[in-house]
């Protein structure tokens, strides 16, 4: 008999690329804008996941000023510095950081909520 030229299939990943992509630690860091339905009509919409280097005071100033609300910075233990507004602010909060602030892209910001 001859020898038989055979070839092993080898095993394929399909999602090889989005894994390497991913690997680079805090490349694609998220800011998170979600609402929270208090009691009632009231709601509160809160942003986490900025960068450390901002002024969160200064971001919470500017905000207030913009959108006619109040708001607070709050310390939490796992998220970090988390900044609330009163209201369903999502969508001023995102153009906000986007357009006129110009702190994250588009592309990073994720909004949840209803």
């Amino acid at each position: 008999m001859s020898e038989l030229d055979v070839q092993v299939p080898t095993t394929f990943d399909p999602f090889a690329d989005a894994k390497a992509e991913d690997s680079g630690a805090g490349s694609k860091e998220y800011v998170h804008i979600r609402v929270q339905q208090r009691n009632g009509r009231k709601s509160l919409t809160t942003v986490q996941g900025l960068k450390k280097e901002f002024s969160y005071n200064k971001i919470l100033k500017d905000l207030k000023k913009e959108f006619c609300c109040n708001g607070t910075v709050v310390q939490d233990p796992e998220l970090g510095q988390v900044i609330q507004l009163q209201g369903d602010q999502r969508k001023n909060v995102s153009t906000f950081l986007v357009q006129q602030a110009g702190i994250v892209k588009k592309e990073q910001i994720k909004i949840h909520g209803f």
